[in-house]
């Protein structure tokens, strides 16, 4: 009986290919994305496996960006008034960036 890591060896694929889940954090998702890009600049992977690092590439900047929305979303600045400190919500900066949108999902 082949196990599921045979059978991704023998269908050329690397074990951990397949879509993250959301339980995958958003570290382990920076470092995968960081070995993809090694991996395609090595050019020792087939055009198969290129577009299939290529497409998982995208699904963890997927993941990675709507994690670091909700990390947005939930941090506050406190801000000093008077002689009370109150918190208030926190809007990200205007990165300059020409099509650059505060709280888009859009990467490209």
């Amino acid at each position: 009986m082949a196990t599921k890591r045979g059978a991704e060896k023998a269908k050329g694929e690397q074990p951990g290919a397949e879509a993250p889940g959301p339980a995958i954090s958003f570290e382990k998702a920076m470092q995968r994305l960081e070995a993809i890009v090694g991996d395609m600049e090595s050019g020792a992977l087939s055009i198969e496996d290129m577009i299939a690092r290529f497409e998982e590439g995208q699904n963890l900047i997927k993941l990675c960006t709507r994690k670091l929305n909700e990390v947005e979303k939930k941090v506050e600045k406190l801000v000093k008034k008077g002689d009370a400190i109150e918190t208030e919500p926190f809007e990200a900066a205007d990165t300059g960036e020409p099509g650059a949108k505060a709280g888009s999902d859009e990467l490209f």
